[in-house]
């Protein structure tokens, strides 16, 4: 018994913590965007689909010993592609789709590892009830989910912290080759045993042996539950961390609380009651479904974040604790975890792949409440009518209230698109006559630009770009003749406004379309006096293979809270940027953040590469520009003693404790505000 449940405990415990540990990877090479861990997560979906496929064939279909063989030959393969350190060879163009390329990039440098670690809980679980009939064979399910879940704790909290990423990867390849040695010294035991009489559970083997099998109804509730929970984890996951608070490690919350409920529901079955579910799931389907088209609930992140995780936790419960119930012999385990993986993965697909290429914007959580509700209908349709009767209200309520998004959103916009990268949308505060009347552009929940409607103020500059900001200061006091600017991170293109005739902009976006949209609803770059250039793809990548630009300025404008792309604000980076910047010039970073304190970050970098640097606020207090943080960094101290920049120009906060960011090692942890 010691033996399987080793076996098992270290097999979860690597398999949900290489899903960081790899994403933290490529994460950089894919703009930072939530999207990565998205994708990610359908591939873990897929390969648990796979693994389980091949535990339910091999189970049915081979003898013991053919079975063991098979399985230690691919563990012994698995070895030869191991660490587990993704070659940079999969560093993406700029013109691929993202998507496909992370799933072929995980594939193969993970993929068989993966798989293996996939299929050991159905498997050994198998192994442990013909060794054991009249075992527990459930319990090894509930200390897999907690070996799990203990994993993802574990990885911000303490490797994330203190353990460099590549140190990370060589780490967990010396933990997969322990658990190759546990996985088939327990396929050998299995192997040994299972033709030992066990007269004390002839009875139970023969109870198990004949128990019936499992009808229409619960093969699709075993897929349709599991799908449903699935869909919730990536829909929330989406809408947390691109609509709310773009904070990388919430990413791991929802999945957290999604392995919380499958320990509680099949480790014992008093966790769940149906009885007592049905209330709470009702309320917070209720308030979810409210919340989506109430911007108070949107952008109260102290009540939003806890409301959305709270909904998963219940709904999960709802989804977990049914499937609990219908959890049959152990004669038919793999059959029931296959179709376990099955829903799961269909749930993952659907939220991560169809979803973006399908629908315009985050619509898919709005319609994975109404299917929840539905779906709490049909499974409680033998309850007593009043109960059945709540079930369907729930849907009706939820259904209103995702029809009221939809209308809310198509109402004042005028341009909406999605891609990996997430939803952008257009909207204009008033009509083209009014004085104060701008069009914005929007992604997700953040505003990413605006420009005033009325043609004699769209050369104006607004928002982060006001004439007292760091970056405007920067420019009109770096080189003032025949200028050449570098953007990192285009939105509208607003800051084409300072460009003069002689002058050159080069704005770098991942996006197309931001480019699209900033060319096609806004004039900034069009109206510029000076020369215009964009370059698709990520800047640093980009910058990295061409040759020197000579930038006078150049900007790094990702940070303004959204997805922290922390590839950019490196002392790698530094020293790419460094390599385009004149000796005189400058990097000018964007650092306004409503979670993260990323000026002392950028100082931190700066003192170590023997550059200097100064923190500009612009409180904007009488203005209608937005309060910003800038920090100019540049090998010219004379230019940071210019009279316009020293009179702006703060003092950095103390980080106790902060490491020096390199691509190797950051912790948002020791930043957040």
């Amino acid at each position: 018994m010691l033996l399987y449940a080793c076996t098992i405990f270290t097999s979860a415990f690597l398999l949900f913590l290489v899903q960081p540990v790899i994403a933290k990877q490529i994460l950089p090479w894919f703009g930072g965007s939530a999207a990565v861990w998205t994708t990610c997560l359908v591939f873990f979906q897929v390969a648990l689909l796979a693994g389980y496929a091949y535990s339910d064939v091999t189970t049915r279909k081979l003898k013991p010993r053919a079975q063991v063989i098979l399985h230690l030959a691919l563990l012994a393969a698995s070895l030869a592609v191991l660490p587990i350190v993704a070659d940079a060879s999969w560093k993406p163009a700029g013109d691929e789709d993202p998507g496909a390329r992370i799933l072929g990039l995980l594939s193969i440098t993970i993929g068989l590892p993966y798989f293996l670690l996939a299929t050991t809980g159905p498997l050994v679980q198998a192994w442990f009830a013909r060794t054991f009939p009249s075992g527990t064979v459930y319990r090894l399910f509930a200390l897999s989910n907690l070996a799990s879940m203990l994993a993802l704790i574990s990885y911000p909290f303490a490797f994330e912290t203190w353990v460099t990423t590549a140190t990370q990867a060589y780490g967990w390849s010396a933990g997969y080759g322990l658990f190759a040695l546990l996985c088939g010294a327990s396929a050998i035991y299995s192997l040994r045993r299972s033709g030992a009489p066990a007269a004390a559970s002839t009875a139970t083997a023969t109870v198990q042996d004949d128990a019936p099998a499992p009808g229409r109804f619960n093969l699709v509730l075993w897929l349709a539950l599991p799908a449903m929970g699935s869909w919730l984890l990536l829909a929330i996951t989406n809408h947390i961390t691109q609509n709310i608070a773009s904070i990388p490690f919430l990413w791991l919350a929802p999945l957290t609380l999604y392995l919380l409920t499958f320990i509680l529901c099949f480790e014992s079955d008093g966790w769940y009651r149906r009885s007592l579910m049905l209330g709470p799931l009702a309320v917070i389907l209720g308030f979810c479904a409210w919340g989506l088209q109430s911007s108070d609930v949107t952008l109260e992140i102290k009540v939003a974040i806890p409301l959305y995780l709270i909904g998963l936790f219940i709904g999960c419960m709802f989804f977990h604790g049914e499937l609990a119930k219908m959890r049959p012999a152990p004669r038919y385990l793999t059959l029931f975890y296959l179709m376990v993986s099955l829903g799961g993965a269909l749930g993952g697909l659907f939220v991560g792949l169809i979803a973006p290429r399908i629908f315009p914007t985050y619509y898919e959580l709005g319609l994975g409440f109404v299917l929840t509700a539905i779906l709490a209908a049909v499974t409680l349709r033998k309850m007593p009518f009043f109960v059945w009767i709540v079930a369907v209200a729930m849907a009706g309520v939820c259904g209103y209230f995702w029809n009221q998004q939809i209308e809310q959103l198509k109402e004042d916009t005028r341009v909406m698109t999605r891609n990996f990268y997430g939803t952008l949308r257009t909207k204009d505060t008033g009509p083209e006559t009014s004085e104060d009347a701008v069009r914005r552009l929007i992604h997700g929940v953040i505003l990413h630009g605006e420009q005033y409607l009325k043609p004699e103020r769209r050369v104006e500059p607004t928002t982060y770009y006001g004439p007292d900001s760091g970056v405007a200061l920067a420019i009109r006091n770096a080189h003032p003749d025949n200028q050449r600017v570098g953007v990192i991170g285009l939105g509208t293109g607003t800051l084409a406004v300072w460009g003069k005739p002689g002058d050159t902009y080069r704005f770098y976006d991942i996006n197309p379309q931001v480019i699209e949209v900033a060319q096609s609803e806004f004039t900034y770059l069009q109206d510029s006096k000076a020369k215009i250039e964009t370059s698709l793809g990520d800047a640093r990548l980009n910058l990295e293979r061409e040759a020197p630009q000579n930038f006078d300025v150049l900007v790094v404008d990702a940070f303004s809270s959204d997805s922290i792309p922390v590839h950019l604000i490196t002392r790698e980076a530094m020293a790419v940027y460094q390599k385009h910047v004149k000796p005189g010039g400058a990097v000018v970073f964007h650092v306004t953040n409503r979670f993260l304190k990323l000026a002392p970050v950028v100082k931190q970098i700066a003192d170590n590469l023997g550059l200097h640097a100064a923190l500009i606020v612009d409180d904007a207090e009488e203005t209608s520009f937005s309060k910003t943080d800038w920090v100019i960094v540049t090998r010219d101290q004379s230019l940071l003693e210019n009279e316009a920049i020293a009179q702006k120009t703060s003092e950095f906060a103390e980080i106790p404790g902060l490491r020096l960011w390199t691509d190797d090692f950051n912790n948002l942890f020791q930043i957040l505000k």
